[in-house]
């Protein structure tokens, strides 16, 4: 989020563009920057930076499986783009760098919108004014792009996924089984109730979050 939101002015905008170049170097979700951090993160220290007791017996076996999983994954990758291709075995880094490249992208253009967009504090005004009335055909639109309503729930109430997102899941797949209006309908109480509780002043994004369930709530 620095590169989109590292200060308010106007000129914050020019380092946007480098947005998709940063997840392609793999800091996202899916990507390796960010497996390294968060393995250079967690889990936290124990009581006098002491070493976590549960990291030698639990968390460090699982991530060389992981990572065994992965040089297996992409050595198969390799093995298709030589011996299976005909080609010598020295040549396979060829097919390697293809597939990393297109799934890079691939990735990049995802992330840009899950992450940058759907998490910015323009989306979250956008959608304390009551778009849903105010913009209707374009959520018929978005809804309909995306597979259905119960996907574009995913765009509506990110923030409600978030606050518990092992509970919760994925707003889409409840969709699925409970219908997109009552997932919908339980992400505005949700939302009016607050999603945390705390004895700070309430945060920008707070505001927008009551804001748009009082906004919601009044036309029910």
């Amino acid at each position: 989020y620095v590169l989109q939101e590292w200060t308010t002015e106007w000129y914050g905008w020019l380092t946007v563009p480098l947005v998709p170049f940063w997840h392609f170097a793999g800091a996202s979700d899916t990507g390796g920057l960010f497996a390294l951090l968060w393995w250079s993160k967690f889990p936290d220290a124990g009581p006098g930076g002491k070493c976590d007791k549960a990291f030698y017996a639990k968390w460090l076996p699982v991530r060389v499986k992981h990572v065994a999983f992965l040089m297996c994954l992409w050595g198969s990758v390799w093995m298709l783009g030589s011996w299976g291709m005909g080609r010598p075995l020295s040549e396979g880094w060829c097919f390697v760098s293809m597939v990393s490249t297109f799934s890079r992208i691939g990735w990049s253009a995802a992330w840009v919108f899950i992450t940058n967009f759907n998490h910015s504090h323009w989306w979250n005004e956008f959608l304390a004014a009551d778009p849903e009335r105010t913009w209707p055909m374009l959520h018929a639109t978005m809804a309909f792009l995306l597979g259905g309503r119960h996907r574009w729930n995913e765009m509506l109430f990110h923030d409600v996924h978030h606050m518990c997102p092992g509970r919760i899941g994925a707003m889409s797949q409840r969709g699925r089984f409970h219908g997109w209006r009552k997932v919908h309908d339980a992400c505005v109480e949700i939302l009016a109730a607050g999603i945390w509780k705390s004895d700070d002043d309430e945060t920008v994004m707070e505001q927008h979050q009551r804001k748009r369930s009082m906004v919601m709530k009044s036309r029910t």
